[in-house]
């Protein structure tokens, strides 16, 4: 099989590559092909990849390009993993709208809105040009945030799309070893959009040992996703790392003030990577990768791509999928993130119980943001944008929505089209 990373240039790719070579019995790939337009980049990964496959024993090789319709023909599979605008433009998603005293965050808020935007146009002309090389049958898996956008955007376009994101692997690897169980043993009650998701109930043995988790280990929950114990405690469920961006907003806006932008501190990690990639006696995963962000990606992956190309019986994962009914209070083309049935045939969502008052309303209210948010990414324009931003919950205050969208319009003029006019 081989298998296609648009995005391949990136620093994380080797813990995707880590991934597969350690699921050589499973996931029978015999070709990887990184597209990145970052040539230099790609001569540095690319070999550090195989050197991963070599020294792990596993028989695929790995190539490079920078031409996208070379990378993906053939390709059972394509893995999106894209940062337009680099770490430059992540920089500007962290600190524009803190000018209104709004959350600097690349996935949420004005700076998700802006990457959205950025996103999703590219995304799309790179779904359509796989489509015409590879065929209608190939399946793109989605990694590239804001997830939950641009996968409807896949979907609406008509593309066989699947959207991953690791906070539900992470969470279910990391309360596994608290629990002392294999990940395995531990099934989630995960429900939401992407990067808006809470922890409902954690299955052992068909019991639900999620509220003794939390009587037990609030403290330790609490530094690990950043809100306060006792609102975990109060609420009986595990809200993930991204809600902090609501539940804790001005807290986070201050502490913002006169933190680092996430972005810088990538670069320097990122920077690290490179110079030890390049070294060719490292022939396995440097533990600097684990600061790059992404945890356990590789793994759920590896699993999805398995699902989606094997042939095999339907198996579960959390991905982001078409709503169709799950969520009764959403439209049927919304796109959630629960659990679903994945097979050769795409994602199922399985059933979900009743979703909470206070859980369901914010869900249907960045719904009705991503709606308005992927409307202004395909047809652009300055007044979509502040729409978007006025029905974000997030922001919603008239004279906010419009001094965020000029902001917004402003640091992005270079890399949106309709800006430039």
């Amino acid at each position: 099989m081989k298998l296609t990373v648009v995005g391949g240039g990136s620093t994380y790719t080797p813990e995707l590559i880590d991934g597969i070579a350690g699921r050589r019995t499973s996931l029978d790939v015999d070709e990887i092909v990184l597209v990145d337009p970052d040539a230099e980049r790609l001569a540095v990964v690319g070999p550090f990849s195989q050197r991963l496959l070599d020294h792990a024993g596993h028989p695929a090789k790995v190539r490079t390009t920078s031409v996208l319709e070379e990378g993906v023909e053939g390709a059972s599979a394509v893995l999106l993993q894209l940062r337009v605008g680099g770490q430059t433009a992540r920089r500007s998603d962290e600190t524009f709208p803190l000018v209104c005293d709004c959350v600097g965050q690349e996935t949420t808020g004005a700076g998700g809105l802006a990457k959205a935007l950025r996103t999703v146009p590219v995304v799309l002309d790179i779904a359509e040009r796989v489509r015409k090389v590879a065929g209608d049958d190939t399946w793109i898996v989605n990694f590239t945030n804001p997830v939950g956008i641009v996968t409807r955007a896949l979907l609406e376009a008509g593309h066989k799309a699947v959207g991953l994101c690791n906070v539900a692997i992470t969470f279910q690897r990391w309360t596994s070893q608290l629990l002392g169980l294999r990940p395995d043993q531990v099934k989630l009650e995960h429900v939401g959009l992407n990067h808006l998701t809470w922890e409902r109930g954690l299955i052992v043995d068909g019991e639900n040992v999620l509220p003794k988790l939390i009587e037990e280990h609030s403290e330790e929950l609490a530094g690990h996703i950043g809100i306060p114990a006792a609102l975990i405690r109060r609420l009986g469920v595990v809200p993930s790392y991204y809600l902090k961006y609501f539940y804790e907003h001005d807290e986070v806006v201050a502490k913002q003030k006169h933190e680092r932008p996430r972005a810088d501190v990538v670069i320097e990690v990122e920077n690290e990577l490179l110079k030890v990639y390049q070294d060719p006696k490292v022939v396995t995963k440097p533990e600097a990768l684990s600061q790059r962000g992404g945890a356990y990606y590789s793994e759920a992956a590896v699993q999805l791509v398995h699902s989606l190309t094997s042939g095999a019986p339907g198996e579960e994962h959390v991905v982001n999928v078409r709503n169709n009914g799950a969520l009764p209070f959403l439209p049927d083309d919304a796109v959630i993130e629960v659990p679903s049935i994945v097979d050769g045939h795409g994602a199922a969502p399985l059933p979900v119980k009743p979703v909470e008052p206070g859980f369901a309303g914010l869900i249907s209210h960045v719904t009705g943001y991503e709606y308005l948010a992927l409307e202004a990414a395909i047809h652009g324009g300055r007044d979509r944008v502040a729409d978007a931003l006025l029905a974000h919950p997030l922001i919603g205050q008239y004279s906010i929505a419009e001094k965020l969208a000029d902001e917004l319009v402003a640091e992005n003029k270079d890399l949106l089209p309709w800006a430039k006019a």
